[in-house]
């Protein structure tokens, strides 16, 4: 069995939904631009940072801007999304992970957030959970997007621990790319079919202990 010594979590879709979120602020944003944006597109943003998910949202309504009116486009969704953070409760995060996180503590093993969310310590700490985690690799600190690893490869650096053992939980495909490009234990947290390259998939965290994900890491090395 593989010695697991820290745990790195996306943020969107692992401990908080905050799809919704960003969802209303693109729609938003699109809608103001002259076209409308549905929750299908939506799901194609997962993992994919502000700036590509702009280029993205504009490709598919057929507009095209400046790199400034981008830029200013940007941030005006980003306020738009932080006014409905702030508004988040703790209820929100997602059932199962609280008691998850404090069994890992429990055992002593490091938590570390890998997101490329530029707003993770605000949502953390509107959540009420930032002291939880050992260390936080947000979109402030990466140079390089999911697929690539960098993120989680930064997370295990900031808590001293090689790739193998860490296990990596994601909701997106590109996020398991990243964990798995970098040698990182990867358990999607979603559907198999969409997350079919991880080691291992879950629903969610409800009803499940960090000795369950062991174990099942164990099984998939043997």
């Amino acid at each position: 069995m593989p010695s697991i010594r820290a745990c790195i979590f996306d943020l969107d879709g692992v401990i908080v939904d905050t799809a919704k979120y960003h969802f209303i602020a693109w729609r938003r944003l699109a809608n103001e631009l002259g076209f409308d944006f549905n929750e299908e597109d939506n799901e194609k943003l997962k993992g994919v940072s502000r700036v590509d998910s702009l280029n993205l949202i504009l490709k598919w309504g057929g507009v095209q801007l400046t790199d400034v009116e981008k830029t200013e486009w940007a941030a005006k969704k980003n306020e738009w999304y932080l006014e409905y953070v702030k508004q988040m409760p703790a209820s929100e995060i997602l059932e199962g992970v609280l008691p998850f996180l404090e069994d890992l503590q429990a055992n002593n093993i490091k938590i570390v957030l890998g997101s490329a969310s530029k707003n993770a310590t605000t949502i953390l700490k509107q959540i009420g959970i930032i002291d939880m985690f050992d260390a936080i690799i947000d979109g402030t600190k990466t140079t390089k997007g999911k697929p690539d690893p960098q993120v989680f490869q930064l997370g295990a650096k900031a808590v001293n621990v090689s790739p193998n053992e860490c296990i990596v939980f994601e909701d997106a495909e590109k996020g398991v790319q990243a964990a798995n490009a970098g040698g990182f234990h990867s358990i999607g947290v979603g559907s198999p079919e969409v997350l079919s390259h991880a080691d291992y998939v879950i629903s969610g965290f409800e009803n499940l202990t960090p000795a369950d994900i062991f174990q099942k890491i164990a099984t998939e090395s043997v």
